[in-house]
């Protein structure tokens, strides 16, 4: 420590702290300052959208949730094909557009299976893409491409 002082210069600081406070200011890549733009609102519907499951929720222990509030048509709990654990999401059928606002009402931000689950009004699938421009394009999976058997 003498010999620092009696020399006068400065030490540059050690660890990562000093590393990152070097870079606070010059550094190019910061965080985005945009923001991203959340979907609107699903219009409302009798299919309902239930996320945050936990993996131990079946598909009838989300009907017996969702029945206090309304008839229940359907109640299926997205799964896994390999391990058959719940994807974290599933899907409720109401019979009507008004129980199907209660089932919401009444869910949604609630515990079930000590998670906390979300309930929206389910959008539509989105169309599956065409296939008409992917038909004269040879590569994996093309059965229609005339190189495919030809060797």
């Amino acid at each position: 420590m003498a010999l620092r002082a009696a020399t006068g210069t400065a030490v540059a600081p050690r660890g990562l702290r000093a590393l990152l406070s070097t870079f606070s200011s010059s550094f190019p890549f910061n965080s985005p300052s945009k923001q991203v733009e959340k979907p609107p609102p699903a219009e409302p519907s009798t299919n309902l959208f239930v996320s945050g499951l936990s993996k131990r929720t079946t598909s009838e222990g989300l009907r017996e949730a969702f029945v206090k509030h309304g008839e229940v048509v359907h109640a299926r709990v997205v799964t896994d094909r390999v391990s058959g654990y719940s994807k974290g999401f599933g899907f409720v059928r109401y019979a009507t557009l008004e129980d199907a606002e209660a089932g919401i009402k009444g869910m949604d931000g609630q515990f079930l299976d000590g998670w906390v689950i979300f309930a929206e009004y389910a959008r539509p699938r989105p169309p599956p893409p065409s296939m008409q421009n992917n038909n004269t394009t040879p590569g994996y999976g093309n059965y229609n491409s005339s190189s495919y058997g030809s060797q």
